[in-house]
């Protein structure tokens, strides 16, 4: 391509320094936004259509699939692993073989596993019903270790279990080896095996699927967030669960409900947790679409911010309400601290001290009768209940500030 130089000589430019500097300078952008422009149609691709992605929608009554990317490849699940560890928690505990109160006891094996992890230590005891939380808040690998251990003898016997309920679920393309998730070459899974997954958890056990749904909750002194953000992002969203590891990339599934349509999405191999989410909720939006399904309009009660602990208590006969709104926001005054069932004031008698506010992160309805059955909430305290008055479970977490800790695979 021929130059025009004006009568300049380009020797004699770049002779100059100033001028060299301005002429490299030039060079060196359209350099870079040549390359840029070249490589965003690769970039988008590898964002949601890298070696590693899957997706897939489905209706969860029918099982009809609305949307899939490569539903069927072999994918590693990271922390998804963990709706299989609780799968079997949940059937422990319906068969009676466990009760929520039970206590866990951590081994040094368990108390090993690499984060994200509560921080427990050999010969420490956590409830059944803390692991739990452990698992769908913060998705700890040493609560899920310690679980497994419990429920199966060994993590690898678990693992066996595990394996062996996915066989019976359908699950077909699916081989645990642990129960956290952490890297395992031979742990492996497909989007629809974790859809198939995702659908037994919420019909085989209704109420203990709201666990899913909490907030966070209290150990040890500590606020225990969730890692979910579809929960408070999502109209209608209401769980289920996160992962990450290197080489599964940024895994979600996805429950949600409007009108009277509850779809589940997966979404693997996301480049971050928030593509990961924003995909996610795309999904979700062209699913209901089709569907026909009205727009997140509904709002349920919620208290802004929030320390939750968590309770399996029968609500008082002055608590119970035929009105299914009215009943989440009674089972909210309730939680558990430190083993001991104590009833949640509510948040107008917090002295103005507390507010409340809506999202759209809708709760699951209660099922017939749910008003004289254990309903498994996790209480909720506003953080402005807090200021001025000295509470506990109001102080930031403390402990293992100074250890410093790589992740290696979270929620």
């Amino acid at each position: 391509m021929a130059v025009e130089t004006h009568g300049i000589r380009p020797q004699r430019v770049l002779r100059h320094p100033g001028l060299r500097f301005l002429f490299m300078r030039t060079l060196a952008t359209l350099v870079v936004v040549t390359l840029v422009v070249a490589m965003a149609p690769y970039a988008a691709h590898a964002q949601v259509g890298s070696e590693r992605y899957s997706s897939l929608v489905i209706d969860a009554e029918t099982g009809r699939v609305l949307s899939a990317a490569n539903p069927d490849a072999e994918r590693y699940p990271a922390s998804l692993t963990k709706m299989m560890t609780l799968y079997l928690a949940f059937e422990a505990l319906r068969d009676r073989r466990v009760t929520a109160a039970q206590l866990v006891p951590v081994s040094a094996h368990a108390a090993a596993q690499a984060p994200s992890k509560l921080g427990l230590v050999p010969g420490m005891r956590l409830s059944v019903e803390q692991a739990i939380l452990a698992l769908v808040t913060k998705s700890a690998n040493d609560a899920a270790a310690a679980l497994g251990e419990t429920l199966g003898g060994s993590e690898e016997g678990f693992a066996q279990m595990m394996t062996l309920r996915a066989r019976a679920l359908g699950m077909t393309h699916t081989t645990f080896r642990n129960a956290s998730g952490l890297p395992d070459a031979e742990q492996v899974t497909t989007a629809r095996d974790l859809a198939i997954l995702a659908r037994h958890l919420i019909q085989d056990f209704p109420d203990q699927y709201r666990y899913f749904s909490v907030p966070g909750f209290v150990f040890h002194g500590r606020m225990i967030p969730n890692h979910d953000h579809m929960l408070t992002t999502y109209g209608g969203a209401d769980g289920i669960k996160t992962g990450y590891t290197e080489a599964a990339g940024h895994n979600l599934v996805t429950s949600a409900v409007r009108g009277n349509i509850r779809l589940i999405g997966v979404v693997l191999g996301a480049a971050s947790n928030s593509e990961r989410d924003i995909h996610m909720a795309a999904l979700l939006d062209q699913g209901f679409a089709e569907l026909g399904a009205p727009p997140a309009g509904f709002a349920v009660a919620r208290l802004g911010g929030f320390v939750g602990t968590a309770h399996a208590a029968t609500l008082p006969a002055g608590l119970r309400a035929h009105n299914p709104t009215q009943t989440r926001l009674a089972a909210l005054h309730w939680r558990q601290r430190h083993g001991r069932l104590v009833r949640q004031a509510a948040i107008h008698a917090t002295g103005g001290h507390g507010s409340l506010h809506t999202t759209h992160a809708a709760l699951p309805p209660p099922h017939a009768g749910a008003a004289n059955k254990p309903l498994t909430r996790a209480g909720v305290i506003h953080a402005h209940a807090c200021g001025g008055h000295a509470k506990p479970a109001c102080k930031p977490a403390t402990a293992h500030a100074s250890r410093k800790v790589t992740t290696i695979a979270s929620g």
